[in-house]
């Protein structure tokens, strides 16, 4: 995955074990300890190449994972201070309010969603794609799985509101900020920003919905970030290079569509559920908040797509870009598979499931 170099795949074991021991941790030290083991085992695999770009981003990434580890110390200090107890699941005081909002502050912030989202893409922006492809999936799994609990134990309804304005305003950042990008990896980090405010939303109504969201997003992130790292397309205009009808192309555009959610891919059935999830309670105007930041995302992905399309015919080139064809012709073949064939019998299933 990364480099050959045999550290290399013990500092990513250990990212593995900093996230499993925090998300398996009752008690707030060790919910932090197992955050700042993952942190020590990322950092290294994020500058690999050792280039200037790859240590500005680490640097950054270092400097913001940090101050949402005070943040979360700090609350979790707050909580001790009136229970006398390290135990997460202690929020039964009155004005445990304060310390709830500086912990959901240092998980925001360590995930980069609004209004804490100011340092993601710059940091993507200047990464390789495995490295990008690590940070918008498993680097997302702790601190989102830790908001989603914080939620469920202490239930409470302010908590909540504030819980579906940060998922809401993801949404339309993620839509909003993707409307002038060239750099694709700028673009999928605005894309990311907008999933992870559709996850916050479903995990706040059904627990199955999120976990179905994730992990779809994390197939088709999976499918496309090895398609755009086997193709060494980095920016618009190396897509209008190759052609919408060269093979490449028209497989990420396919799962770009995809995540931006258009049906009947497999992207449209994950918002879908979430939807569905969402309905039950009386809070419409976040689910329409939602669905225009989605809106505004596909705009951009279809714009891109017609423009290709457009271009294609003009010139009409066909090349394959020179790479390891048959690892990419595999991604890329799964990738199409995963989005069409999966959405299709989902889609299906659920009309035939509602009759």
């Amino acid at each position: 995955m990364f480099s050959s170099l045999p550290f290399n795949y013990m500092f990513f074991m250990v990212a593995i074990f900093g996230t499993l021991f925090s998300i398996s941790s009752s008690h707030w030290l060790g919910i932090w300890a197992g955050l700042e083991i993952n942190l020590i085992g990322v950092l290294p695999l994020l500058v690999y190449q050792k280039s200037m770009s790859e240590s500005e981003s680490a640097v950054k990434y270092f400097v913001i994972q940090a101050l949402g580890s005070s943040l979360l110390l700090f609350g979790s200090l707050g909580t001790y201070s009136l229970s006398f107890s390290w135990e997460s699941l202690n929020f039964m005081t009155e004005w445990s309010f304060l310390s709830l909002m500086v912990i959901s502050a240092g998980l925001g912030l360590k995930m980069g969603v609004f209004p804490f989202h100011f340092w993601f893409p710059s940091v993507m922006a200047g990464l390789p794609w495995l490295s990008c492809l690590l940070l918008a999936t498993w680097q997302k799994i702790a601190p989102l799985f830790l908001m989603v609990s914080l939620f469920e134990v202490s239930f409470m309804e302010w908590l909540f509101l504030t819980f579906c304005l940060i998922a809401s305003g993801s949404s339309l950042l993620g839509g909003a900020g993707g409307m002038n990008q060239t750099q694709i990896r700028a673009l999928l980090a605005y894309s990311s920003i907008g999933h992870l405010g559709w996850i916050i939303f479903a995990g706040l109504h059904s627990t199955w919905a999120m976990a179905f969201y994730f992990g779809a997003y994390v197939l088709i992130s999976l499918c496309l970030f090895s398609a755009l790292w086997l193709s060494d397309l980095s920016y618009s205009k190396s897509l209008a290079k190759v052609g919408f009808f060269g093979y490449p192309v028209f497989l990420v555009v396919v799962m770009l569509l995809s995540l931006g959610g258009l049906p009947p891919l497999l992207g449209f059935i994950s918002k879908w559920l979430a939807v569905s999830a969402g309905v039950q309670s009386s809070l419409s105007v976040f689910i329409f908040l939602l669905i225009l930041g989605s809106l505004m995302s596909l705009f951009y992905y279809l714009s891109l797509t017609f423009s290709l399309f457009l271009i294609s015919l003009k010139s009409w080139q066909t090349n394959i870009l020179e790479a390891d064809k048959s690892g990419f012709i595999l991604a890329t073949n799964l990738g199409l598979l995963i989005n069409i064939l999966g959405g299709l019998c989902l889609f299906i299933s659920g009309v035939l499931w509602s009759t």
